[in-house]
């Protein structure tokens, strides 16, 4: 375990709380103009997903616990786990559907991913900020309808809902960011 400042722990951190491990969430800093910043922490407890809230002076330190983040490939779905393959040692490993949670839409066969592994168990998963998905249906193209920062509904090859520029047509190859599922670019291939 190591102890750091509450302002420093970012998301996908392993925070130790009272013997009990917990994965960040979100976390954020707030500088009042008057008062004492402070840090506040989104946190999923590991051994049983209960979400706990917790606010922090900036200065206060929390206890960082010791895990191992490599790079794993991912695979394919087993039911509740997805499996991932360490691309060194071939070593496969089975992760819960709740440490992957709202991130599954956007695994692709092959994707590159980082695990936070506790004692030989997945404890968090990272994916790379931006996936490339087709656009499979959206509305068609109004004409006259060119005004810069229009945004139309569109739905994604993974299922995702998300909001499109108006010239974008089903079959369009489009980049998202894969924490939110936002619009970024066409894609250049």
């Amino acid at each position: 375990m190591v102890s750091v400042i509450a302002s420093s722990v970012r998301k996908g951190n392993v925070i130790e709380k009272e013997g009990k491990l917990y994965i960040v969430l979100k976390a954020e800093s707030f500088h009042p103009g008057k008062g004492t910043p402070t840090t506040s922490i989104d946190m999923r407890r590991i051994s049983d997903g209960v979400k706990v809230v917790d606010r922090y002076k900036t200065t206060d330190t929390v206890e960082k616990a010791f895990v191992e983040e490599r790079t794993y490939n991912y695979l394919y779905q087993d039911g509740e786990h997805f499996v991932f393959m360490d691309p060194e040692h071939f070593d496969q490993v089975h992760v819960d559907a709740a440490v992957v949670g709202d991130s599954a839409p956007y695994l692709q066969e092959n994707m590159e991913v980082q695990l936070a592994l506790f004692n030989g168990v997945a404890v968090s998963i990272v994916l790379p900020q931006r996936v490339t998905l087709e656009i499979t249906e959206t509305e068609p193209v109004t004409k006259g309808q060119t005004a810069s920062g229009s945004f139309k509904p569109a739905m994604l090859s993974n299922g995702v809902r998300t909001m499109v520029p108006t010239h974008i047509v089903p079959g369009v190859r489009v980049v998202v960011m894969t924490e939110d599922g936002a619009y970024v670019e066409r894609a250049k291939d």
